[in-house]
């Protein structure tokens, strides 16, 4: 179970809105949205509503200013990331469609270019786990949250331009 406050200003000031589950648009609640407060679980927040838009990962703790995780705007919607204790499996196209060079894996990568001399990677299926993809090598940069499911096209899901470089599973440390 997850539990998430967010206020409309900066460091935990103004009106404040409690979540413990998906939000698709919290301009019902809040006219905006400039920190939060993750009291358990772990979340991704998403600065358009209906989980669109730049993506930041929170797990517990204080977020006192939405701008130094890289939101360009305010936070518009979360998705609760539930607690899974299993195997990881998911496999990743160099080509969208399912197309191109594939690889299957089970535990982190830290690059796709290095270990599997993949030049970009644009679908993939998520057999088991849930995991964040990062644009650049070593879990920078903007990223994705992908939990069990098909992704045909990362362009189609509104991420023209931009190759995926590196991946991690979203472990129970929540």
């Amino acid at each position: 179970m997850g539990r998430i406050i967010f206020y409309e200003d900066r460091n935990f000031q103004g009106r404040s809105y409690e979540c413990m589950s998906d939000c698709a648009d919290m301009s019902s609640y809040l006219s905006r949205c400039h920190s939060c407060r993750v009291e358990s679980g772990c979340f991704m927040v998403y600065d358009r509503p209906n989980y669109m838009g730049n993506q930041y990962f929170m797990r517990r703790g204080e977020y006192s200013d939405y701008m130094s995780f890289g939101l360009s705007d305010s936070i518009r919607s979360c998705r609760l990331i539930p607690q899974y204790r299993g195997s990881y499996r998911m496999r990743i196209y160099e080509r969208e469609n399912f197309q191109g060079q594939s690889h299957e894996l089970m535990d982190d990568c830290d690059n796709f270019q290095d270990r599997y001399r993949m030049s970009d990677c644009q679908s993939c299926n998520v057999m088991d786990g849930h995991w964040l993809m990062y644009e650049q090598p070593h879990y920078r940069g903007r990223m994705m949250y992908l939990r069990p499911g098909e992704y045909r096209s990362f362009r189609d899901m509104g991420y023209s331009g931009m190759r995926w470089m590196s991946m991690r599973r979203i472990m129970d440390s929540c």
